[in-house]
């Protein structure tokens, strides 16, 4: 059982595929890849798009069946990538809330941050979060410009109970090799807890996780493989899992030299 939690399957809301062909043919490419579950995230709130929950649903339930006709043994899960924003644990309790946590479970949310900068409000949302029982990850941490410079900022966020997502075409080198250098010292030091595909197309950004998963069986060990594989299903289910201990992370510091 393979499980990706972050990814753009779903066909016309966000800069995924536009058709509902397209959403099948990348169900098909993560079938042949191994996965068996996508949980379906469209971004939500990032100034562009506005995705509500009863459409994600709606849609989710649609693919499915046509996956099922067309014996594609792929199962779609509802979720969503939540722009970081002030009233986010709030909108979240509402009863008809417009948010979704991730498969539904109450209790884990995929947060995207902005990619050139770290909000000065991000621990407070974070915190906000988990005062009120949901537990934040922070998808593809390692796109995050003033995280890359200021890697510290991670060390407090998880021990404040934020969990870390990365992604695979990041550690395939898709994004560049700094992007690639710095998923590599995440995963070192501990700091990633589930890599996911952030699939939104079958070329540029396809289904590549588990092609990420050989690469990181290889480059470390097998043991964080069957971690990042295992962690991916306990977040589909709602379910509390252990993470490794992280250790802190500095900013290399350049050396001057005197003449």
């Amino acid at each position: 059982m393979i499980v990706d939690i972050h990814n753009h399957i779903l066909h016309g809301v966000d800069d995924g595929p536009k058709t509902l062909e397209e959403s099948i043919s990348m169900a098909g490419q993560a079938a042949d890849a191994g996965i068996t579950h996508v949980i379906a995230t469209p971004h939500r709130g990032n100034g562009i798009h506005f995705n509500r929950a009863n459409r994600i649903i709606h849609q989710v339930m649609e693919l499915n069946r046509e996956l099922q006709h067309q014996n594609i043994p792929v199962t779609i899960l509802p979720g969503m990538e939540i722009h970081l924003y002030g009233e986010v644990a709030e909108d979240l309790q509402k009863l008809d809330s417009v948010l979704l946590t991730l498969n539904e479970t109450n209790k884990y949310v995929l947060i995207e941050l902005p990619d050139s900068h770290f909000p000065s409000y991000t621990e407070l949302i974070l915190y906000k979060l988990q005062l009120v029982g949901y537990v934040p990850i922070i998808a593809h941490v390692e796109r995050n410009e003033e995280l890359r410079k200021k890697p510290e900022l991670l060390f407090s966020l998880f021990q404040k109970g934020a969990l870390f997502q990365v992604n695979a075409g990041s550690i395939l080198g898709k994004f560049g090799k700094s992007i690639q250098k710095f998923a590599y010292e995440l995963i070192k030091y501990n700091h990633v807890h589930v890599v996911a595909s952030d699939a939104h197309n079958q070329h540029s950004r396809a289904f590549t996780l588990a092609e990420s998963y050989k690469v990181i069986q290889h480059e470390f060990s097998a043991m964080y493989t069957n971690y990042f594989r295992a962690n991916a299903i306990y977040i589909a289910n709602g379910m509390d899992f252990t993470s490794f201990q992280p250790e802190k992370m500095r900013k290399k510091q350049r050396l001057i030299g005197f003449m």
